[in-house]
């Protein structure tokens, strides 16, 4: 840990309590479950490398503390109540790196025991009750101590003797409560940084300590500089004598005029980079003349300036202005306004950041002709046409960053950028697409993230150098087509805005990009989707989180799917192959349907179901008492004499079983003698519950067979028809009918008649057909007749 952070951790310590808390009650044995309340651990111990055990009230330690976290390399017990320490206690832990036992009780360690801790590289001792800031013998074994800190009221003569062969990277020192120094003391320390916090109170050795600070590292930080009646010569001809080259003041309290006087002396000291940060001005705050013109300074740092005075004739900033420096900084210092100087200066960097600049900075400036850096960042710039405007006249800017501020372009006169601009950084503003009607031809790396652009217009196509933009965190739609851009581009990134159906041509269009990031877009996953994937895995260059981190947002059941897994088949994608798909399979089952049909002859199986159905549904609707009472046949026949063979050895015995549960009429077997033929036929058709025809060409060539069927249809039924079967033996085709059987050519367009069936297969169903139109109760009547 540098220890230029120690200030800072006292800030932060009412955080870290419930970080230690945490931390402890998981890692920690059960020893210190009394102080930091907590549990067994749910973590393997031994992968622990890092405890912050800061603010836990921890008074004591034991070798057993530690002992189940073998690679722990950093730990920090600061703000607790330690008053002596026993480095054996970190026997098992040959790895610790970093050890801060600051802000303890601690009086006195064990000297004998930091052969324990002999390869620590952090070790940060400040803010104890150390008597005397004497380093024992053993401090020398230290031989890999890079970065010590410490504290003390007074400094002796060998208190760093024995360190003083170690070079160390940075030492810090709280000296808040010095009273007594040795002169020379310091000099004994080898290191390329010292940090420093300055007695609260001048003791009359001040000017030996001060000596020894400026001249015993070539970096130097000073703190708690607060100088209210206070001499700075002294401080200003020790500088000049010092070898320091960057110096940092931090947290400041003086009066403007003891600022100006510190400036006019560093001016002139070894310091090339002096860093002032936070800095309370006091009491006055007037422009004063300085000599700068001349000096070693190159670069000047001021952040977070307070000033408690706000009265004066001619404004103090005046100063910056006319230094000679290469590179300034006024961060956070409550700017309203920067001078343009007055002469031709050699400002090559300027950071004037986080402060309240308007349009006006810096409008028509010709004195800056070597500026390269410019850093306007989250200020109050509000016209496009104003920043180009004031860079015009800036021939060398080539780092202009204006981000943060409420930028906006109206359209209204033509933009001018300076022609060295490469770097623009317009992110966080308020501009639209109109912004590419206004951007300089001339720039590269070009960041336009958080502003509110829809679309990306073709003037985007004069930016012929482009090599980078950042369009992240805007409200795009779509991706950008790279065809309106320069050949030059290589990094373009598109995150976290309105993308959710690309076009994969559009992503084709980037081909010469090598690096692409749509991260955080809510991608919706349909056919549209299918290119874009495509497109992205045939992408060359590198596409920034591919593919875990481009997932489906839309419709919900692909919700979290990674595109890379996403499929939809061509089918469901492709209208044409879809129609083609639906009519060739409607056209296969046509087919299929037909060939069905005609190899098994369905519409016959069908017609004859139809009739079984209907004979059943017949036979239900009859008066079975008046049928019991008046009929003796279940069925007379009627046929030619031709097809006689076949009515009697086939169609009987198939009818007329040996149970007796159909009976037929046959003219040769139950007409009565002595009566006429018309007169048989009409009794029979009369006793019978149904009238079966047997149709063939043979039956039209019977005059019996004609009488039969105008009996069965007109004498007894009339135009109820329901009791008539129709039997076709042989296919009768209708143009063979002759006229006088015009009602048989009726009949068989109206009813549906019965085909009788060649294939064996199919007789089963035409014989339980015709004897379901059959089906009812008759009476036994034995001996009776006609």
């Amino acid at each position: 840990m540098d220890t230029t952070n120690i200030m800072k951790q006292s800030t932060n310590r009412s955080k870290a309590l419930c970080l230690c808390l945490l931390l402890t009650f998981l890692f920690l044995p059960s020893n210190f479950g009394n102080i930091c309340t907590g549990s067994q651990p749910h973590t393997n111990p031994s992968l622990v490398t890092q405890l912050d055990l800061s603010q836990c009230n921890i008074s004591s330690l034991q070798e057993s503390d530690f002992k189940l976290h073998p690679n722990l390399q950093t730990l920090d017990l600061s703000h607790n109540l330690l008053k002596q320490l026993d480095f054996s206690v970190f026997r098992f832990n040959t790895f610790l790196k970093h050890l801060d036992i600051s802000y303890n009780n601690l009086r006195n360690i064990n000297c004998s025991s930091l052969q324990f801790i002999k390869d620590i590289k952090h070790l940060i001792m400040a803010y104890n009750n150390f008597d005397a800031s004497y380093l024992c013998q053993e401090f020398g074994y230290l031989t890999k101590l890079e970065h010590l800190g410490l504290s003390s009221k007074r400094i002796q003569k060998n208190d760093f003797e024995n360190i003083a062969l170690q070079e160390f990277k940075s030492i810090f020192l709280a000296l808040e409560e010095l009273q007594g120094y040795y002169p020379g003391s310091l000099r004994l320390l080898k290191m390329e940084k010292l940090h420093v916090i300055l007695p609260q109170r001048v003791f009359f050795l001040i000017e030996y300590f001060l000596l020894d600070v400026f001249t015993s590292t070539t970096t130097l930080e000073i703190s708690q500089f607060i100088c209210k009646d206070c001499s700075l010569e002294v401080m200003s001809l020790i500088a000049k004598q010092a070898n320091v080259s960057t110096l940092i003041l931090s947290n400041i309290i003086m009066p403007w005029r003891y600022l100006n006087i510190l400036l006019e002396g560093l001016w002139k000291s070894s310091v090339k980079h002096l860093f002032i940060n936070g800095i309370t001005i006091i009491e006055d705050f007037d422009y004063i003349s300085i000599d700068v013109s001349e000096g070693s300074i190159e670069s000047l740092y001021i952040e977070n300036v307070m000033a408690l005075v706000f009265e004066f004739y001619k404004h103090p900033l005046l100063i910056f202005s006319e230094m000679i420096v290469h590179n300034l900084t006024l961060s956070n210092a409550e700017l309203t306004f920067f001078f343009c100087p007055q002469f031709p200066s050699i400002f090559q960097s300027l950071n004037f950041a986080n402060n309240g600049l308007t349009d006006g900075v810096f409008q028509q400036c010709r004195s800056l002709p070597v500026l390269r850096y410019l850093n306007l960042h989250n200020n109050r710039l509000e016209k496009l046409l104003s920043l180009s405007s004031m860079t015009s006249t800036m021939n060398s800017l080539q780092h202009l960053d204006v981000s943060f501020n409420t930028l906006y372009y109206d359209r209204t006169v033509q933009c001018e950028w300076s022609e060295s601009l490469v770097f623009l950084n317009l992110s966080r503003n308020k501009l639209t697409e109109s912004v590419f009607e206004c951007l300089p031809n001339s720039v590269e790396i070009l960041d336009l993230s958080r502003n509110q652009i829809k679309s990306i217009s073709k003037e985007i196509k004069l930016l012929a150098a482009l090599k980078e933009i950042n369009l992240a965190l805007n409200q795009l739609s779509n991706i950008p087509d790279c065809r309106h851009m320069s050949k030059t581009l290589r990094v373009l990134n598109i995150d976290n805005n309105g993308i959710f159906s690309p076009s994969g041509e559009l992503f084709q269009s980037c081909r010469n990009v090598k690096s692409i990031s749509a991260l955080n877009n809510n991608f919706v996953c349909n056919c549209e989707m299918r290119s874009f994937v495509s497109s992205m895995q045939a992408f060359k260059g590198e596409i920034v989180g591919w593919p875990t981190s481009y997932n489906c947002e839309l419709p919900e059941e692909f919700n979290g799917i990674i595109l890379k897994d996403f499929h939809l088949s061509e089918v469901s994608c492709n209208l044409y192959l879809l129609i083609a798909v639906v009519v060739g399979s409607v056209l296969v089952v046509v087919l299929l349907l037909v060939f069905t049909c005609k190899y098994f002859d369905l519409p016959w199986y069908l017609r004859m179901i139809f009739q079984w159905l209907r004979s059943k549904y017949r036979v239900k609707q009859v008066n079975v008492t008046e049928i019991q009472n008046s009929k003796l046949f279940h069925g007379f026949i009627s046929y030619s004499q031709k097809d006689g063979d076949w009515v009697r050895n086939i169609l009987r015995p198939n009818l007329e079983k040996d149970d007796g549960s159909v009976r037929i009429c046959l003219h040769e077997r139950d007409f009565i003698p002595g009566q006429t033929i018309v007169e048989n036929i009409i009794c029979c058709i009369e006793k019978s519950f149904k009238s079966i025809f047997v149709l063939s060409p043979n039956f039209l060539q019977s005059e019996w067979c004609h009488y039969e069927l105008f009996f069965a249809q007109h004498s007894l039924f009339g135009k109820n028809s329901d009791n008539l079967i129709l039997i076709l033996l042989e296919p009768i085709p209708q143009y063979l009918i002759p006229n006088k059987y015009s009602k048989l050519k009726a009949l068989m367009k109206q009813r549906t008649y019965m085909e009788w069936p060649k294939e064996k297969a199919k007789q089963g169903l035409f014989w339980a057909n015709l004897r379901g139109a059959m089906e009812i109760d008759l009476p036994v009547q034995e001996g009776k007749s006609l």
